[in-house]
């Protein structure tokens, strides 16, 4: 399977919520909603991001790492953005 060529490895490290997060608010959610189902981060890279971990398995495991670690910065912090954004 080829890799998605619609993702970054690595997610913008803003502190204000960016394009890319609002393009990819849905693959945020996927991710928090595999994490909090226990699924393994292979299948989850794979299904969501298009890189098979069994041929690229540093690249696979980093964009998963990176995403879901912009996914937690969002819940706890870019969604303020998101409000502000929606009463302008």
């Amino acid at each position: 399977m080829s890799g998605k060529s619609d993702f970054l490895d690595q997610p913008p490290t803003d502190t204000r919520l960016t394009d890319y997060d609002r393009a990819h608010l849905a693959t945020y959610l996927r991710l928090l909603d595999a994490e909090s189902e226990g699924a393994p981060w292979e299948e989850v890279a794979k299904i969501i991001f298009g890189i098979d971990p069994k041929t690229d398995q540093s690249r696979a495991e980093a964009v998963y790492q990176n995403h879901l670690a912009r996914a937690h910065w969002m819940t706890n912090n870019g969604f303020r953005d998101l409000i502000r954004a929606s009463f302008h």
